[in-house]
């Protein structure tokens, strides 16, 4: 039995009802961009659209819809080009400045100049840059197509997205899995701490418990205190979640999580790298924890992380320090290496909840001299530890 509604006969157009065509269409979802171009006088222009879309791949070209009574179209319109820029996620502030009538929309921004002159702004998901190949009349709204001189990705981050009158973001699988508002893990995370202290204490280092949530990994808690070369410990610190790192969250998630988070290692990986990394997962699972190396890389992302002026630019460098990182970063296969030294800086292992999802990761850091022979046996700590809290969440003996 169908359920579309279907207008009875006699009764108004509902589609002549400005507010009513705004509300149905507003249940399509839309990505946000600001398209911005150089005006005569030489100041950068830009505004905010919500009707960016492509329109042809041969030859390329693509499309947007200003509005009659725009007052920044007309000053892009006159250079013959524009450049669009995707905004991320964390950008909305971004897209506001540029949907408000008058002031200097560019005020407080960082931009660039696109191959075109146009201004490109610091920070986005992808720029398109474009001259004007045609200009078409649609009702109170103009069609305007760009043919693509060039392109290029930003940062890798969700987009902002428009819906029904709000702005939000989209999770692929491997974020979605892991959505929420901390108060799952915090609440885990009070049950584990005794534990933390515990072994904390046993091994004579750092213990901290790590959650997933969206594309972050979020430290929720610490035992053991802090020093220098530790990974940023400061609780509510918030790190990337890209591969390679994370391997304890993904390496017992479904299939199709795997397979998302893999992807975001993006198109310019090296060669194999996702077969390297599904050979890391399984390992991880073998061995049932993760390692992570070399104490220099982790001073180094923590100095990008703490720096108290945390830019696009400093986001950025964290992800680059990330994604440099070899497939197998993270793999616990221990070789004993030439000369008999490689340091390890991290162990982690998951803690389950009572679906059997990973709800919290617990990592230990060694003291400075970091572990130099092979960690099997602050492993298998960690590993009794991980289990007794698993075993806590779901009030059961530990087995």
């Amino acid at each position: 039995m169908s359920t579309t509604p279907n207008p009875r006969p006699g009764t108004p157009n509902p589609a002549a009802d400005a507010a009513w065509f705004r509300r149905v269409l507003g249940t399509f979802p839309t990505g946000v961009a600001v398209v911005t171009g150089m005006g005569a006088d030489g100041q950068p222009v830009g505004m905010a659209v919500g009707s960016f879309t492509s329109a042809s791949l041969d030859p390329p070209l693509v499309a947007f819809f200003p509005d009659r009574s725009s007052t920044s179209w007309p000053r892009i319109q006159a250079s013959g080009r524009f450049c669009v820029n995707v905004l991320g996620s964390d950008q909305e502030a971004v897209c506001r400045a540029f949907a408000a009538r008058g002031g200097d929309k560019f005020a407080n921004l960082s931009w660039q100049r696109a191959p075109s002159g146009s201004p490109l702004l610091d920070g986005v998901v992808a720029f398109i840059d474009c001259e004007i190949e045609a200009v078409h009349s649609a009702g109170d709204h103009w069609i305007v197509i760009g043919r693509v001189r060039h392109l290029d990705v930003g940062r890798e981050i969700a987009p902002l997205v428009f819906f029904q009158g709000g702005y939000g973001r989209f999770a692929s699988p491997s974020l979605a899995a892991w959505e929420g508002d901390l108060a799952v893990q915090l609440r885990c995370a009070d049950i584990a701490r005794p534990h933390m202290e515990a072994l904390a204490d046993a091994l004579g280092a750092e213990c901290v418990a790590s959650a997933a949530v969206g594309q972050e990994l979020v430290l929720v808690a610490n035992a053991g205190g802090t020093r220098s070369h530790a990974l940023p410990t400061r609780v509510g610190q918030r790190i990337p979640f890209l591969p390679p790192l994370g391997t304890a969250f993904v390496a017992w998630a479904p299939e199709n999580v795997q397979r998302a988070w893999c992807a975001q290692i993006g198109s310019g990986a090296r060669p194999g790298a996702s077969e390297a990394l599904n050979a890391t997962l399984a390992s991880v699972r073998r061995h049932g924890y993760a390692v992570g190396r070399g104490p220099g890389w982790h001073v180094s992302l923590l100095r990008a992380l703490m720096r108290t002026d945390f830019t696009d630019r400093a986001q950025t460098e964290a992800r680059d320090l990330i994604r440099a990182l070899p497939p197998g970063w993270e793999a616990p296969d221990w070789e004993e290496p030439a000369g008999g030294r490689e340091a390890v800086e991290t162990l982690s292992a998951p803690v389950f909840d009572a679906d059997g999802s990973v709800v919290l990761v617990l990592s230990v850091i060694g003291r400075d001299s970091g572990w130099h022979t092979g960690p099997r046996a602050q492993a298998r700590q960690l590993l009794a530890t991980a289990r007794e809290v698993t075993a806590a969440l779901a009030d059961t003996p530990a087995s």
